[in-house]
């Protein structure tokens, strides 16, 4: 008796150890599982955010617009809206978060000036850049990368994006350009020109005196020429509405900073016509004589054109009144703006979460 009590006691030890072990064993499977579902659950969390960003790719139809020293007025905020040019672009689009978006654009558009058809010939100042008679045209390519801010916020994938918000934008630009004029039919001296009507690049020219060899006493001594390749800082507003599932349609207006005062290849002051060898870079830096004096003061200089000395009558710059021979204002920029409609079409889509 004795002899099965004890083997009962064991009996009953070892089956406790048993169920001791498997119920640690449990818990310690069962702490296992939490750890490694709280992992998945942790890395399906992100894959869910990185599957709400979306991809698209889209065309754009741009109008531009000048604002510099051949605008209708001498304000930032002038410009002659017949004047408007259209535009072409490319654009690509990450959304990165409820409201944040990335967009690059290739845009290429040509901006246009002209005294001719801008200046108010009748105000106290506008008289004189009529007589001015500048134009132009500069055909711009430019890549511009944009930060978005949506004010409406979207959390969840493409399908459920918002129908419509308005967002603000700035980023940064880099473009190229080339201002050009039509040649006159005539040199200062009245000699048929052969390039008459056609269209002349004005930066190899220099027609402020870039390459000429100026004296000390020449205005715009120290002058260097103006680089075709620039930077501009974009600012705008816009809306973008839904368009079914996949297309969304963009509407924005924006205007671009620019750091130089030569979209136009207007800026200073007039040069001493005779530091010019070349007759055509004389016509295309002063053209007052084109058109009729509408009784503005000039004054009689010698000129050498074509090799003889010619008596001419200028006008006195961009006005009498100004105490130099002004030629445009080189204490402001130049700007351009840019309106666009984009239509873009969402070509990434949650991945593989789709087909679940």
């Amino acid at each position: 008796m004795p002899t099965m009590i004890k083997k009962f006691r064991f009996a009953l030890m070892l089956f406790s150890v048993i169920i001791f072990t498997q119920d640690a064993f449990a818990q310690f499977k069962g702490a296992r599982n939490i750890k490694r579902y709280n992992s998945v659950y942790k890395k399906k969390r992100k894959r869910l955010v990185r599957e709400n960003t979306y991809t698209a790719v889209g065309l754009s139809i741009n109008a531009l617009n000048y604002y510099g020293d051949l605008a209708p007025f001498p304000s930032k905020a002038s410009t002659d809206i017949d004047l408007t040019n259209p535009g072409f672009g490319i654009t690509f689009v990450h959304r990165y978060g409820p409201r944040y978006t990335f967009v690059a654009e290739l845009l290429m558009g040509q901006l246009e000036g002209s005294d001719a058809a801008s200046a108010d010939g009748t105000s106290s100042e506008g008289k004189y850049r009529k007589q001015r008679n500048a134009s132009f045209r500069n055909p711009i390519q430019e890549i511009t990368a944009l930060a978005v801010f949506d004010l409406f916020q979207n959390k969840t994938d493409y399908r459920n994006r918002v129908n419509w918000t308005p967002y603000i934008f700035t980023g940064f630009t880099v473009f190229n350009h080339n201002p050009q004029a039509q040649a006159p039919v005539t040199f200062l001296d009245g000699t048929s020109n052969p390039r008459a009507g056609e269209w002349i690049d004005l930066q190899p020219l220099g027609t402020e005196g870039q390459y000429a060899s100026l004296l000390p006493t020449d205005a715009n001594y120290g002058i260097k020429p103006y680089s075709l390749t620039q930077v501009a800082i974009p600012f705008g507003i816009g809306a973008r509405i839904r368009i079914g599932e996949y297309f969304d349609i963009w509407a924005d207006m924006s205007m671009r900073f620019t750091f130089t005062d030569y979209l136009d290849d207007v800026s200073r002051n007039y040069v001493d016509l005779n530091r010019f060898k070349d007759p055509l870079t004389q016509a295309l830096s002063y053209r007052s004589n084109e058109i009729p004096n509408v009784g503005l003061s000039t004054r009689t200089e010698n000129v050498l054109v074509n090799g003889q000395m010619k008596s001419l009558s200028l006008v006195n710059g961009y006005g009498s009144e100004y105490a130099t021979n002004i030629r445009g204002n080189a204490k402001q920029n130049d700007i351009y703006t840019v309106a666009s409609i984009k239509l873009t079409y969402i070509i990434t889509r949650l991945g593989k979460a789709k087909h679940r």
